[in-house]
């Protein structure tokens, strides 16, 4: 299986990505891994990215498109992978071609669910620890079971996710359309308990548990 994993903040893609990886025992590769990789290896094109990361730039569609054809060609992948936030244009989409997609996989969740899902989130100031305010409710309001003040992430105030998914959708809109029209994208309603989400991954795969 060669797939690629879409979807907006929220919708639950860290959770299906592991299960999909296990199920066909496969490389669960997202781009953030493959960057650090190539850092952490000192490979030209790593070091290269590394520059623009450090100096708070987005990395060159030439350099990720580079990376990713380096970490495709590792021998791990020769029975498929699972790619997590690549691609994330058109252009990084027909560099993949090559590598012959199985299936493209698009969990669809309602913004009004993703926005919940997202702001709902509290941090522990003491220990870190995440809680949400719906699915992981702490032991008392306003603060963590060590005692420690709770507060919400910036990036998790609802403006904040309304502007995020509004990116996430402008970009990913027309790749979603040129992978429908190679009959690859496989749309699943994200928007259900885990583990009938991957149930249908599974079925929209051909496959069964």
């Amino acid at each position: 299986m060669r797939l690629v994993l879409l979807g907006p903040p929220g919708a639950g893609k860290g959770t299906q990505a592991q299960f999909i990886a296990q199920h066909f025992k496969i490389p669960h590769i997202s781009t953030g891994d493959m960057l650090r990789a190539a850092r952490q290896q000192g490979t030209p094109l790593g070091l290269e990215a590394t520059q623009y990361m450090e100096a708070g730039d987005l990395v060159p569609d030439s350099i990720v498109i580079g990376i990713v054809d380096e970490r495709l060609a590792k021998p791990d992948c020769l029975q498929g992978f699972l790619l997590d936030g690549y691609p994330r244009t058109v252009d990084q989409a027909v560099a993949l071609e090559h590598a012959g997609l199985t299936a493209v996989i698009s969990l669809e969740v309602p913004e009004t669910e993703l926005i919940s899902r997202l702001s709902g989130r509290r941090i522990c100031r003491q220990c870190e620890k995440a809680w949400h305010l719906l699915f992981n409710p702490p032991p008392q309001e306003g603060a963590c079971q060590c005692g420690g003040q709770l507060y919400q992430r910036s990036d998790d105030s609802e403006d904040t996710v309304g502007a995020r998914l509004e990116v996430y959708g402008a970009q990913t809109s027309p790749l979603k359309e040129w992978y429908a029209q190679r009959s690859l994208l496989l749309t699943i309603n994200g928007n259900q308990e885990i583990d009938k989400v991957f149930a249908d991954i599974l079925a929209a795969l051909g496959e069964s548990k």
